[in-house]
């Protein structure tokens, strides 16, 4: 079940920030393909999602990341949501 909702979210934020797949799951350091990581991070783990899913997931895309990572950009869209209207505008679009 969580997989699919990996899924719709992943095709979401890719039409958003017009990335492919293929992008979000390469270590392309592109800001919009980072920024695009770090939502779906968040999206995902506001479900609730267990950052290990969301690790899991996206190693079977092809996409090796630590914990750390997937916590690191949560934190950094959080505190963006927090500050900046727009973000806040963003993320409930993509839900």
């Amino acid at each position: 079940m969580k997989r699919e909702v990996f899924e719709e979210y992943t095709d979401k934020v890719t039409q958003h920030f017009e990335v492919s797949r293929e992008q979000l799951f390469t270590k392309d350091k592109n800001r919009e393909v980072v920024d695009a990581r770090h939502i779906l991070y968040y999206l995902c783990s506001h479900r609730p999602m267990p950052n290990t899913y969301i690790k899991k997931y996206m190693g079977d895309n092809g996409y090796d990341i630590a914990l750390s990572s997937i916590g690191h950009g949560i934190k950094r869209i959080a505190e963006q949501v927090d500050t900046d209207p727009d973000y806040t505008t963003l993320i409930n679009k993509l839900k």
